[in-house]
Formats: C-alpha cells, structure tokens, sequence
C-alpha cells in the first residue's frame, strides 16, 4: 500500500482573481435564479436599513402617541420584517438551487476529463485524492461561489444602504465612523491570506483521508491476514490528526478575525456617541435622529462581522477550485487520429518499438521488431520486470511509445482514433475488474451492453462460466458485490474472459488470463481460448509455459529485448533462455 504524501502544498501560481473569476463563469448559465437571488438580497438591504431608518419615527411616536402613529408604528414593524422574510428567502433558495447546479456541472465535467486522462495520471494520482477532488473539494467550490456570494451582496447591499441614510442624517459623524475603516481592511486582507493557505492544506489532508480510507477498506482482507489493523489505524490517525491540525488553525484564525474587527467598530461607535454629544457635530438633530443613527451604525455591526468572516469561505473555494481546475486543465489522452476501419485483418507489426516511463533514463523495451500475421497466437514469455505486460499495453496505447513504430494491417496505431483502436481489441487481464452489478451487465459491459440475451449466455457458455452461474440464486441478474466480491478467483476471470468472447475483436490479449484458475477449471478454460482463438491474432503472457504450448510462435524477453523466438519445440530444441525456463517449471511441477 503506498505511503501518505508528505505536507508539502505550495501556494498556486495562478492569482485568487483569476480562479474566482473562471469559477464565477459556472453560474452564468443559471443567470434566471442568480438575479432573483440578487433581488431577494436587495430586498432584505432595504428592509434593514428601513428598520435603522423607522427608530426616528418610533421615537416620535413615543413623544407623541397619538392613535395614527400607533397604527403606523404597528404597520412599520410588520411590514419591515414581511419584506426581510421575502428577501430571506429569494436570496437563500435561489442562491441554493445555484450552487447545486454549480456543483453538479463541475463535478460533471471533472468526472469527464478523468475518462479521458491517460494513464500516467493514475499511476501519478491515489485514486482516494482523485475521489476527494469529486467530493470535497467541489463542495468547497461551491461555498465560494454561492454562499459566499450571497452573504457579500446581503449583508455588503445593507452596509451600503445603512451608510447611505448615515451620510444623508449627519455626513460628519459618518467620517468619523469610517475612520476604522483602513484598519479593518488589513485584519481582513491577512487573515484572506491565511484562509487560503490553510484550506490548501485542509483539502490536501481530506484527500489523504479518503486515500487511506479506501486503501484499507478495499485491502481488509490483507490488512486482517497480516495484523496490519494497528499499523493502518496508526495510518488514519497520522492523516486525521493533521486534518485537526488545519481545522483548528483555520477555526482559530476566523475566531480570532472576527472579534478583532467586531472591537474595532465598537471603538467607532463609541468615538461617534462621544463626538455626537457636541453641540457644534450635534447640529439641529433631533432626539429620533439621534437614536436612528446610533441604531444604524450599532446595527452595521453584524454585517461588517459577516462579510469579514465570508473571506473563509471565500478562500476555501479558491483553494478548491484551482486544484479542480487543475485536473481540469490536463492534457488529455493524445487522440488526433482519424482513421476508424470497421474491422481490421490483425495483422501487427512491432517496429524498433522502444519505451521508457517517464522521469527514467533506461528503456523498459528496446528496439523491439517482430511481424505478427492476422490470426497467429504469439505467446509472450520471461521473467517478471523483462516487459512483456509493457509490450502488450502499448498496443491499446495505454502508453505511448517513445521510439519506432507500431502498425496494425500496415497502418501506424497513431492513425487511429483512440475509439476505434481500441474497439478492435479484446484483452483480458490477470487483475480482473469487475463491477458492483448483474453477472450479464458485467459481461454485456460498455459498448456491449446493447447485446442479446442469447449472445450473453453463449459468450458465458465457452468461457465455461454458465456452469456456476446457473447455479446463482437469480442465473446472469444475480448482483455481483463491488469488484465481484461474491466470486471466486477463477469465477471472475471466467466473466472477463466471457466479456472479451462477446466483444469478437479480431485481436485479442490475454494478459496472465488463466492464472486464477484450478487445473480442472484451467484445462476447460483452455479449450475455450483455443476456440477464440481461432481466426484471431491474439497475444499470450503466460507464468504456466504449459498453456502456451500450441501456440504459432512464442517470444522469450529478457530486459526489454526479445531474446529467442520460435515455436514450442524449436525453442526447446535450441537449448536456450525457453529450454531453462522450462526445465525449472518442470521440475517443480514434478
């Protein structure tokens, strides 16, 4: 099981702006609901600064209480909270049914681009941190770009209005309020600063949680053989603890934000109490407009404290979404060829074919040249590291190859497009993969899936799996578990390999494909891949040099170099690197 990565997260190139700005482009096509968001935000504005605005004339009624200012008065209040209720909730639903959308079309488009990333981004990427990507960190986004947007315009629209009607009663005391003004705006800008970095720490560590989740989740049966309970209980608590770590700095960063500016207003309003009480600021004020002003400016308290403390959130999406941008932004597979034959011959040419993983010097496979014939079965055989699962992966190009070229029927596989490329080709692997469905969907997969009843018990029938299938409480509708957990080895490799009979490629790959199975069942299997076989050129790794036996030709590699090539009894005949392996397989056997 790999290793949690160290805490080592930079900060991103690309600026808060920029990010803010491309994710704000996901909420243009909702514009509709957005706006009467925005209404329902102005309307909540408007009712809070009519409640600052009404202590004038609640004063007056209470000087002066006659019969029609108490029916005004009355009528004041519940109007004012009417139209903040009205507001409340345009601003709350639409801004919600916004964000939902926000995030199911990221999602979306993430999941898209990694169905067409290439391979070395999941040899690069733990499949738990590829999750997290789709689950928590596109939540975050969304926080960003709605609820954060929200509160900004509510509670940003009541500031606006309150300091207006301030400006209109008195302009002097409304200067002297805003005189924290600047100090505010440094609290906020550092604590932004330290939000965003320990959000980008924050996701890094949820996605090590996820990470370490699923590998002991998936590998219990692992973990519970060789006593690794403690050692990944140890693992969990590492990734969790440092999870708390982030947590808490960030909850102590907006604890510690918030009063801080909530201490600085309180400075402003007592400056303003205290200068108001000179009769040269006072002016020609009333009493009413004395206490409507206090109440506006006691009342700006709470928006100032929820629009500082929206930076969080803010900040968490930005982190969010520059690392969901960024798998957004990989290249995808290389796919600019054209050429889409119907069906090929499966005539495969392997020219001074080499390759090497990225970041290493060495080749994996070196100048690799051999000519296989249309329906000839070519077995591929060698120690384990001599690159013959390298070979056959570069046919689907699951890699591409750095040197030389490979062909089918004379034509370069770069010629054609990926899809159909790789409709021509069946392969069935040593690690079966199954999926959490029907035995007939798992057979019927993909491009399949539209085959008939018939052809499905027929393709299971010769790769010898009707057997226990039949025996299935519900036949090919029985569900399988995640991974086919409720099967035997050799019963799951009898569906991947009744999956590749179904398709009919014209080439097929049987990567180790018997290695799960019991002799009983491995001669049955066999029988059943000699009959597939047939008519088809197919490439054969085998460990059991017993199953490639009548084969056409069969291909010894050593170090990424074909070193004896030949048939069963040619190469026995040399004395060779296939004569040895041959001698060790049969003495153990024996």
């Amino acid at each position: 099981m790999s290793q949690v990565r160290p805490e080592t997260l930079t900060t991103p190139a690309t600026g808060s702006w920029a990010t803010y700005k491309r994710l704000l482009r996901y909420v243009k096509p909702f514009w509709l609901a957005f706006s009467l968001a925005v209404f329902g935000n102005i309307i909540y504005a408007a009712a809070s600064t009519g409640m600052a605005a009404a202590m004038e004339y609640v004063i007056a009624a209470i000087e002066n209480p006659t019969d029609q200012n108490r029916l005004l008065l009355t009528g004041l209040i519940v109007g004012v909270f009417a139209l903040r209720g009205v507001g409340t909730f345009f601003s709350q639903y639409f801004i919600s049914y916004v964000g939902r959308q926000v995030i199911n079309a990221l999602r979306n488009e993430v999941f898209d681009r990694l169905m067409t990333l290439p391979s070395r981004y999941f040899d690069d990427n733990a499949t738990g941190r590829l999750v997290s990507k789709l689950t928590f960190n596109v939540e975050q986004v969304a926080e960003a770009s709605t609820n954060a947007i929200t509160i900004t315009l509510r509670e940003g629209l009541t500031i606006l209005g309150l300091l207006g009607f301030m400006l209109y009663t008195n302009w002097k005391l409304t200067l002297i309020f805003l005189a924290a003004g600047p100090i505010i705006g440094l609290v906020v800008n550092y604590a932004s600063k330290r939000f965003r970095r320990i959000s980008q720490r924050i996701q890094g560590s949820m996605g090590d949680i996820t990470h370490v989740a699923s590998e002991s989740i998936s590998g219990y049966r692992v973990v519970r053989t060789f006593g690794g309970e403690d050692y990944e209980r140890e693992r969990f608590r590492d990734v969790s603890a440092r999870n708390l770590k982030q947590s808490l700095k960030m909850a102590s960063t907006q604890a510690i934000s918030v009063p801080v500016i909530q201490v600085l207003v309180a400075f402003a309003i007592a400056a303003l109490v205290w200068t108001m009480l000179a009769p040269e600021i006072r002016g020609e004020m009333t009493t009413g407009q004395l206490v409507a002003f206090i109440t506006a400016a006691t009342t700006m308290a709470k928006p100032i404290r929820q629009v500082t403390s929206v930076h969080a959130k803010i900040q968490k999406g930005v982190a969010a979404a520059y690392d969901v941008f960024e798998t957004m932004d990989e290249m995808p597979e290389d796919d600019h060829g054209t050429y889409a034959p119907e069906r090929v011959n499966g005539e495969i040419q392997f020219d001074q074919v080499c390759f090497r993983y990225r970041d290493q010097l060495d080749n994996v496979l070196d100048n690799i040249s051999v000519d296989i014939a249309a329906g000839q079965s070519v077995a591929l055989v060698g120690r384990s590291g001599s690159g013959k699962s390298t070979l056959v992966s570069l046919l689907p190009r699951f890699y591409d190859y750095t040197g030389g070229d490979i062909r089918i029927d004379g034509q370069s596989l770069k010629a054609f497009s990926l899809r159909a490329l790789r409709s021509q080709i069946a392969l069935v692997n040593q690690n079966v993969v199954l999926f959490n469905d029907t035995i007939a969907a798992n057979i019927a997969y993909g491009a399949l899936r539209d085959c008939s009843r018939e052809d499905i018990r027929e393709a299971a029938e010769k790769a010898h799996a009707l057997e226990f299938i039949e025996r299935m409480p519900e036949g090919l509708d029985t569900r399988i578990g995640d991974n086919g957990v409720m099967l035997s080895g050799g019963q799951r490799q009898r569906l991947a390999i009744a999956r590749a009979i179904l398709k009919n490629a014209p080439i097929l790959i049987l990567d180790e494909a018997t290695s799960a199975l019991d002799t009983e069942s491995e001669r049955h299997i066999q029988e059943a891949l000699e009959t597939v076989m047939q008519g088809r050129t197919t490439l054969v790794i085998a460990h059991r040099l017993s199953t490639i036996e009548k084969a056409d030709r069969i291909l010894v590699m050593d170090n990424g170099r074909i070193v004896e090539s030949g048939s069963h009894h040619e190469l026995l005949e040399k004395e060779g690197a296939y004569a040895q392996l041959h001698r060790i397989q049969f003495s153990e056997h024996a």
